[in-house]
């Protein structure tokens, strides 16, 4: 009886090389899970809603260069053929019938907004040669912030 007693009480103690034996290392409680749960719900409820307003951020400069990209991309088929084109995607494939095509001068990519919709383009157009719109992350005309129109007359 006596050894089983010394036993049990050198199993609650570091063996001879310093490391714990195998009753002293124990699992977490569920109280402790809990804690470390919360701690991390709180940190996510403070720290999501800044990097979720971020990437919208993000989105409408994404669309604001693409709409420039676009713009310099219609210039330079104008420049190679001499005329216009009358809707974006003959900047990424050749239509056959204009003469000194040189492109693509886009990825077929880019012909879409980040919220994954065309831009609208209109040739003529109201403000200039031409007119491209991304309409925002609503998808609707006007609107401010993430939401407003990005075009390349402005």
């Amino acid at each position: 009886m006596k050894n089983i007693l010394i036993n049990t009480v050198n199993r609650n103690r570091k063996d001879n090389s310093g490391h714990a034996t195998a009753v002293a290392m124990r699992g977490f409680t569920l109280v402790e899970l809990l804690l470390v749960l919360v701690i991390l719900a709180l940190i996510g409820g403070l720290v999501l809603p800044g990097i979720i307003g971020k990437a919208e951020s993000a989105k409408a400069k994404a669309a604001a260069s693409q709409v420039s990209r676009l713009a310099m991309a219609v210039e330079s088929y104008y420049l190679d053929t001499g005329s216009t084109p009358v809707n974006l995607e003959v900047l990424v494939t050749e239509s056959g019938d204009v003469k000194g095509w040189n492109g693509p001068y886009v990825r077929a990519s880019l012909l879409k907004d980040p919220w994954g919709r065309e831009y609208e383009y209109r040739y003529p157009g109201d403000h200039g040669d031409f007119d491209l719109v991304s309409l925002g992350a609503d998808g609707q005309p006007g609107g401010e912030g993430k939401n407003a129109d990005l075009n390349n007359w402005e």
